[in-house]
């Protein structure tokens, strides 16, 4: 039956041959009127005469019976051909949804048995095949063309004529004369396009071709207004009733409704229409560029499809729903960039019909969903649009941007500066909370790089918790480090000068923080490679950072001191990369001026030093005058500690790059060197570090006088120059420098016309008097320091207590060396001439921590270098540093071990057995403290792991009896001497090459049950390890070396990878295989060389 009813619509679309079209062609109306005619005729006549087409027949009858609109003896060709179409396809869908519900209510029994799970199931009555959809569609724009679009009023939809040039024909065929009826023919067409839409085959088709023509027909229908005047009586009858345009309203209504949102905005869009264009841009534009061209629309269509547009834009997912309509499938070219600011505009304007804040307060949060998209290329043109909208929004709307925009994106960072006292849930900031609004913000500041001064005010509420997150994620691995980086170089870059430096004080800590992280809250890491904000147990000292609660207030300072010593870090990493502005330098002499001023108040620093007059002053003043000079002692501090991180981290490049820099920086010297020259003890006669600050500052001002061809504004920059140095002219107590000011001022004051010949030699430290006084005393003061003659009283006062610190005991001895003023590295080339090999036995016991420290240094110089003396005396030298070995102070033992492993290297056998009866025993000098042994034991340990990488070649050779002891030392009953034993196997087992073969059975099995049955789990990464350096070791030599136990191996790191619970231990392992893996592949897939040979033939 469907096919049947195809055909009939197949018979009455389809083209007329050539021949007839001659008979009736005098012009192109007529013959399509006569097309027309000749089909519908040729249709009747074969629904009369054909058998096939009884049941069609039938279901037409039955169609028209049941309608009110059709006519049979119209005379209008056009409209009848219409209503033929309309009654066929109204014959076909009453047909397909009688199909449909049978198939759904009895489905066939015959199938059911048949199926199998690989059958597809069946395919429903109202499936259309490509060829009946094509039918389908012929007839649908014949329907359009004839039936719908020319009795839409002019400017409501797109006129035929602009489509096609059929269109022109058509619009000229149905308008050549007057047609009755306008509205009721309208109607009739699109209820019948509506009833077809019912069922969802036949919706489809109609919906994705004829869409916006349907919205058309519906919005003239339902919303047109009345003509006034000169309706005639059957006018009036054909008129449309109340409640027909409140049918078309409801079904526009639904429509809307059910269509996809994008493709609904786009049509009212294209309803809205254009701009009316002048006739003389009509008349000059081509005939293509006219059709494509939308025409003016009536005002109330205009009116009408604004409204809708407004209800589409405010309902749930709107705003995504007019980005995806306006934009598309872009590219991201310039046209993309337009469209996004287009559509920005669009979301910003409020509409007349809407009040601001209703508008707002619905659209503002669709904006900022538009920043979490996933997919690339759609998330990269939602990003434009919401970016543009929310700064446009901030410029031209700033309360509405501040309160649904700004304030909900910063809202996370706002909550970490809330105590928990306000609510444990409502405190804390859940990972994905703090990662989305760091990169929100990373969109809308950094990529959008609009600074505007909501924005910048802004980020700056929040820019101190940006920064303690920024220096947490400093301490691991996270995602979020490089967003809070750029956000923060953003800011500094963008902000004004005198707020940035304001800025940096702050992060730094020289100023207070208002807005910094609650102290009873710190971050975490997150499951994810982010960060989360979480309650602490106890409150903390630095709370920034996840630390364990402080022991006792030891530790409470370290963690204090370490915390702020890392943040400064952190901000001198930002400061570096702000290489190419000049905030770095500014910072840094701002600082350098504070120093100034503070030294200028050195008469109110003396008189806070005073006793306090308790008698005449209140309990309240009292605290109040040591609460201040506290405070003034911390500032102080603090000031220094950031200058000396500053001018440790940031290249001098980056701090003075400007010459106004370099000259303000010389302004700042002299002015500390002149502090203090009207009292009776200058820089110049007490001070030295004012003498070296006085006499660098003269050398720069000489250097930079020096340089050629200095302009007129480097004279003019130099000018702030001139009143300190006419101060030192005038009131420093040495001639030479008095001198050397005066020709400086001269200079810069005649700029460069009057230059003395001593100007050059006096950049030079040989030529200046006051640096060669500094050098000699320096020089004084070392050879007084390297002295070892120092009371036992002094020895033990708490003036000579060594702050401990393990890494810097190399830095440590070069603080004490003999050359340079006080600096040496801890490899000097040897002991000074006047110190003997007795000398420095002697030293080496002296109580003085730095003096013991460099004799050992010097000692195990002269190990290595073979010194006679040495030599004969090696069983003292290593009774000296084994009896130092035990020494607590870093400085002492580091120190005794590098001398150890000198000796062993000069003297392997005999060393090495000494040390691995101390390793595997503990320490055997008498005056060994038992208490401590577990510490010798592991610094021993240290020292045969140094020795083990020293070996080299003589491995196999020398490295027997150290398997054994560390074998041995896997059994030890303590967890720290496993664990060094396992370490020191792995050094030395992947220096062993093939000699490792009759070992690696008991290896494996040493490794394979520590790894399996070891509780430590410290212990479990350290055989897990040796795993790692034996592969790394033997590398393409461990499929021969380890053969046997290879296999044993990979399956116990793929326990550990599997069974493991310790996430450090699984990484070790999987570093392991990884090894493997680049083995085995090396050796399956040896690399390819091209090579040539030659071959001689027989």
């Amino acid at each position: 039956m469907t096919a049947a009813v195809l055909s009939a619509i197949r018979l009455l679309t389809k083209p007329l041959g050539e021949a007839s079209v001659h008979d009736a062609q005098s012009s192109h109306q007529e013959a399509l009127s006569a097309a027309l005619r000749a089909n519908r005729a040729f249709l009747l006549e074969q629904l009369q005469s054909e058998r096939s087409f009884e049941e069609v027949r039938r279901l037409r009858g039955e169609v028209m019976a049941a309608t009110d609109w059709f006519s049979s003896n119209t005379e209008d060709a056009t409209w009848g051909f219409v209503q033929e179409c309309l009654l066929l396809l109204l014959a076909l869908a009453r047909h397909l949804s009688v199909e449909l519900e049978l198939f759904k209510q009895t489905p066939a029994p015959s199938t059911a048995k048949l199926r199998t799970p690989e059958m597809a199931p069946p395919l429903p009555p109202d499936t259309l095949s490509v060829t009946q959809q094509k039918t389908l569609g012929t007839a649908l724009q014949f329907v359009i063309s004839l039936g719908l679009c020319p009795y839409l009023a002019p400017g409501v939809g797109v006129p035929l004529g602009r489509r096609s040039a059929f269109g022109v024909m058509v619009e000229k065929l149905v308008c050549s004369g007057a047609v009755p009826a306008v509205g009721r023919r309208l109607y009739t067409t699109t209820n019948v396009l509506l009833q077809l839409s019912e069922l969802s085959s036949l919706a489809t088709l109609v919906f994705t071709q004829h869409l916006g023509d349907v919205m058309a027909a519906l919005c003239q229908l339902g919303y047109q207004p009345h003509r006034a005047g000169s309706d005639t009586e059957e006018e009036k009858m054909q008129e449309l009733s109340a409640e027909e345009r409140q049918t078309c309203k409801e079904a526009l209504k639904s429509l809307l409704e059910k269509v996809y949102q994008p493709i609904v905005i786009k049509e009212l869009l294209i309803l809205q229409g254009g701009p009316k264009q002048p006739a003389a841009v009509r008349s000059s534009s081509g005939p293509s560029s006219s059709r494509a061209a939308l025409g003016s629309a009536p005002a109330w269509l205009r009116r009408l499809c604004g409204q809708l547009l407004s209800e589409r834009l405010m309902q749930p997912n709107g705003v995504q729903a007019v980005v995806r309509a306006i934009l598309g499938g872009g590219t991201g070219n310039e046209s993309d960039w337009r469209k996004c600011e287009s559509v920005a505009r669009i979301l910003v304007t409020c509409p007349q019909q809407s009040s601001a804040d209703s508008y707002y307060r619905q659209v503002c949060p669709q904006i900022l969903d538009l920043l979490h998209f996933k997919d690339k290329l759609t998330a990269q043109q939602m990003q434009r649009v919401a970016t543009r909208a929310l700064l446009s929004m901030v410029q031209e709307k700033p309360s509405f941007g501040q309160q649904y925009l700004l304030t909900p994106v910063l809202a996370p960072l706002h909550r970490c500066t809330i105590a928990s006292n306000d609510g444990h849930s409502q405190a804390a900031v859940e990972e994905w909370e703090l990662t989305r609004c760091i990169e929100d913000i990373h969109k809308i500041w950094v990529v959008g790089n609009t600074p505007s001064a909501s924005l910048l005010k802004a980020l700056e509420q929040v820019l101190p918790v940006i920064f303690g997150l920024f220096c947490f994620t400093k301490q691991n691995v996270s995602h979020l480090r490089a967003p809070c980086q750029e956000i923060l170089l953003w800011y500094l870059s963008h902000i004004e000068a005198s707020v940035a430096l304001s800025a940096l004080r702050q992060l730094s800590g020289l100023q207070g923080q208002e807005t910094t992280v609650a102290a009873d809250l710190h971050f975490t890491p997150g499951s994810d490679g982010g960060a989360r904000l979480s309650l602490q147990e106890s409150c903390s000292v630095f709370p920034h950072f996840s630390v364990p609660p402080p022991s006792d207030e030891d530790d409470a300072l370290y963690e204090k001191v370490s915390g702020e010593q890392w943040r400064l870090e952190c901000l001198m990493q930002l400061l570096a990369e702000l290489k190419d502005y000049d905030l770095p330098g500014d910072f840094f002499l701002e600082l350098l001026q504070e120093l100034t001023s503070w030294a200028s108040a050195e008469d109110e620093e003396e008189e806070d030093k005073e006793e306090l007059d308790v008698s005449a002053m209140t309990l309240l003043e009292v605290e109040q005058r040591l609460l201040g000079r506290a405070a003034r002692r911390s500032q102080r501090l603090a000031l220094l500690q950031v200058l000396a991180v500053m001018v440790e981290s940031v290249q001098p490049t980056v701090l003075l790059r400007q010459s106004t820099q370099v000259v303000d920086f010389i302004v700042s010297l002299l002015q500390r060197a002149c502090v203090g020259l009207d009292q009776a003890t200058g820089p110049g006669l007490g001070n030295p570090v004012e003498s070296q600050t006085l006499s660098m500052g003269i050398g720069l001002v000489a250097t930079l006088l020096s340089g050629p061809q200095l302009s007129a504004e480097d004279y003019s920059s130099m000018s702030r120059l001139l009143p300190p140095l006419e101060t030192l002219s005038q009131m420093h107590p040495e001639a030479v420098i008095q001198e050397l000011a005066s020709n400086l001022r001269a200079v810069i004051a005649t700029h460069g016309a009057y230059r003395p010949e001593n100007l050059t030699a006096s950049t030079q430290p040989s030529s200046n008097p006051t640096l060669r006084k500094n050098q000699k005393m320096q020089t004084e003061a070392n050879n007084s320091q390297i002295s070892p003659h120092p009371s036992p009283q002094d020895s033990n006062s708490p003036g000579s207590t060594q702050i401990r610190h393990p890494a810097s005991s190399e830095g440590s001895a070069a603080r004490v060396g003999p050359k340079a003023g006080g600096r040496t590295s801890g490899t000097s080339n040897s002991c000074p001439p006047t110190k003997t090999f007795s000398d420095c036995l002697l030293e080496a016991c002296d109580p003085d921590v730095p003096t013991r420290a460099f004799a050992l240094r010097v000692l195990t110089q002269m190990v290595k270098k073979e010194n006679p003396e040495a030599v004969q005396a090696q069983e003292k030298v290593l009774v000296l540093f084994l009896e130092n070995l035990e020494h607590e102070d870093s400085f002492i033992y580091l120190s005794a071990i590098q001398g150890l492993s000198a000796l062993a290297d000069s003297y392997p056998e005999r060393i090495l057995e000494r040390l691995l009866k101390d390793f595997q025993h503990g320490p055997s000098l008498p005056t060994s403290n038992k208490e401590h042994s577990l510490e010798t034991r592991l610094k021993v340990g240290e020292v045969l792991m140094r020795a083990s990488r020293a070996m080299g070649e003589l491995a196999p050779h020398l490295g027997r009896p150290l398997v054994a002891v560390f074998l041995q030392g896997t059994r030890d009953p303590d967890q720290s001497v496993r664990a060094s034993s396992l370490s020191n196997l792995g050094e030395l087992c992947q220096r062993l090459d093939y000699a490792l073969g009759p070992l690696t059975q008991e290896l494996s099995s040493c490794l394979t049950a520590l790894i399996k049955t070891e509780k430590e789990a410290e212990v479990r990464r350290a055989a897990v390890h040796v795993i790692t350096l034996l592969l790394r070791g033997l590398s393409d030599k461990s499929t021969q070396v380890l053969s046997d136990v290879l296999l044993d191996l990979y399956r116990a790191l793929k326990w550990v990878v599997g069974s493991d619970p310790d996430d450090v231990t699984v990484l070790h392992a999987q570093l392991a295989l990884e090894e493997l893996a680049d083995i085995m592949k090396r050796l399956i897939f040896p690399e390819q060389k091209l090579e040539k040979k030659i071959v001689v033939l027989p």
